[in-house]
């Protein structure tokens, strides 16, 4: 008896031993976020630096102090996980992409944007998949078969224009802010479709029967996703319009909400569709149904926990890629060769570099053959800037080669070593270089008066004033039922469809809108009667 009893007492002392070791990584971790936020806001008006480098730094600099500390052994805090990445961080970041956009922009270069965001990166993942087929095996790096390498290309090919946002004014260039917003988010969702579209499919046996079967799947998980956040979102809207929970209790609401955007995300990934087109095009409907829904004090609140919750992870994940580039480990099994790690990395950013420029500016040219208007046009200058916007890599980019390249974030294979010690090396040099550029860059093609980083928004828009990276403005008229600025003529033959496409597409929905989805869902210009409240005086429900 007294056996078993000091080893329970051993087991619980091993235990508590590791749960204070996991509270002072926590401790430490949540100092570094506050410190990545007091000097990011420092910082705000500096030339060169925004608030993902700043993170990075910090992270890197972190990292050399624990590698100290620790005798060369870590360089960690926390151990990185892809389903941490995917299932806590990321879904955050995209719904607040898709409820703070603005709508009008967005969807009146919606053709614009898929361009850029799904045949692009196709275009870039075929090149840069193609190069590194030719130019790896001329390296001793390894072996790596063809999955492997179009896994490289899917990689590769997704890009995090976070800095380029934070330099961007929505209000002065709305036509570039939209599209280089936009093919971020879908260009995202494509790279991790492509990406889990390529690890599905036995390519050892590639013909024209498997390749459309490749190209058919991606269709379908993009169409699927879509339709799966936008019904997530009408379901919200038409529970919190029919039950008004606002009430008895606001924190219902805002719950519901929150808890119903997470669930489109799970349901996206339970059915192996594309969990971030989901969440995304659910933020949409919700911003556009849902949020007009709720009581004035549930809006306030939603907009600054989404935008809250989204600017959190964005740090976290920039904090922790800075910290796990100096990790001894993988750098370990490439230290025996440098150059090899060097000369790996230098092609991949050059693969990069050409595979962006192979689609911006020619879909850019096509782009504009379609528009009427010189200011829907996208100009050289423009082009250069939606060009650079994509060169930066970030964390989708780590987490997938953490997903190919290794298990559990440890690897022991050389060329999967050199594989992820290279994604680290272009991730940290793209939003080092590249990033610290931009603003000159921008502000020498682009120049515009200075601006502030905090806009207020109007009340009846989700528009968050706190992230930079969403900046928000007067945009009464932003909604899925404005797209034309103002009064939209009806279409008279089908020349005007083929002329004006998005105003013609626009007049059909905004009838369809009105008629038949407003009375069921919501909307805005639907003021929720709730004793007590502000609203409870309105006369009207409607506008």
């Amino acid at each position: 008896m007294a056996d078993i009893l000091s080893a329970v007492l051993a087991r619980l002392q091993m235990l508590s031993t590791s749960d204070h070791a996991s509270v002072v990584s926590m401790n430490l971790f949540v100092a570094l976020l506050c410190a990545c936020i007091v000097i990011g806001h420092l910082l705000e008006e500096n030339r060169w630096m925004n608030e993902s480098i700043t993170a990075l730094l910090i992270g890197l600099c972190t990292g050399v102090v624990i590698l100290l500390v620790s005798g060369g052994k870590s360089s960690h805090l926390l151990v990185f996980s892809e389903d941490l990445f995917f299932i806590y961080l990321l879904p955050p970041i995209i719904f607040n992409a898709g409820f703070q956009v603005k709508k009008k922009q967005f969807f009146r270069n919606f053709i614009t944007i898929m361009l850029f965001g799904a045949i692009g990166t196709l275009i870039s993942c075929s090149i840069i998949s193609a190069g590194v087929i030719q130019f790896f095996k001329l390296m001793d790096i390894g072996s790596l078969d063809l999955g492997d390498y179009l896994a490289i290309g899917a990689i590769f090919a997704a890009t995090d224009s976070v800095c380029t946002l934070q330099v961007l004014n929505q209000d002065e260039t709305p036509l570039l802010y939209s599209l280089v917003f936009g093919e971020g988010v879908v260009n995202d969702a494509t790279s991790v479709v492509l990406f889990n579209a390529i690890q599905s499919f036995d390519l050892s046996h590639i013909n024209t029967e498997s390749a459309l079967q490749l190209i058919g799947n991606f269709f379908y998980l993009f169409i699927t996703s879509t339709m799966l956040g936008a019904i997530a979102g009408l379901l919200s809207a038409f529970i919190i319009k029919k039950l008004y929970f606002g009430r008895h209790s606001t924190d219902r609401e805002v719950a519901l909400m929150m808890l119903m955007a997470y669930l489109s995300y799970m349901l996206a990934e339970l059915f192996y569709l594309s969990g971030i087109l989901t969440v995304f095009f659910c933020g949409i409907v919700m911003s556009h149904y849902t949020w007009h829904n709720v009581t004035e004090s549930s809006r306030i609140t939603t907009k600054h926990a989404f935008a809250t919750s989204s600017f959190v992870a964005e740090i976290f994940i920039f904090v922790y890629v800075g910290m796990d580039a100096l990790d001894i480990e993988k750098w370990r099994f490439v230290s025996d060769s440098p150059g090899t790690s060097v000369a790996v990395s230098s092609v991949l950013l050059a693969l990069v570099m050409a595979g962006r420029a192979a689609f911006v500016f020619p879909l850019s040219f096509l782009s504009n053959l379609t528009k009427k208007s010189p200011n829907d046009k996208i100009d050289l200058k423009q082009q250069v800037v939606i060009w650079w916007a994509g060169l930066m890599r970030g964390a989708v980019s780590m987490a997938l080669a953490y997903n190919q390249f290794t298990r559990s974030g440890h690897t022991q294979l050389r060329a999967n070593a050199i594989m992820i010690t290279s994604t680290i090396t272009v991730v940290l040099f793209s939003t080092m270089v590249f990033g610290l550029l931009t603003k000159p860059l921008i502000r020498f093609l682009l120049p515009h008066p200075k601006h502030t980083g905090m806009v207020l928004s109007d009340p009846s828009t989700p528009k968050s004033f706190i992230v930079p990276l969403l900046e928000g403005g007067q945009e009464s008229v932003d909604s899925l039922a404005d797209f034309g600025g103002g009064n939209v003529t009806r279409p008279s033959s089908l020349r005007a469809l083929l002329t004006t496409p998005a105003h013609t597409v626009h007049y059909y929905w905004r009838k369809f809108d009105n008629a038949f989805m407003r009375p069921v869902f919501g909307g805005r210009g639907f003021v929720p009667f709730v004793p007590g409240s502000p609203t409870e005086r309105e006369n009207t429900q409607w506008e």
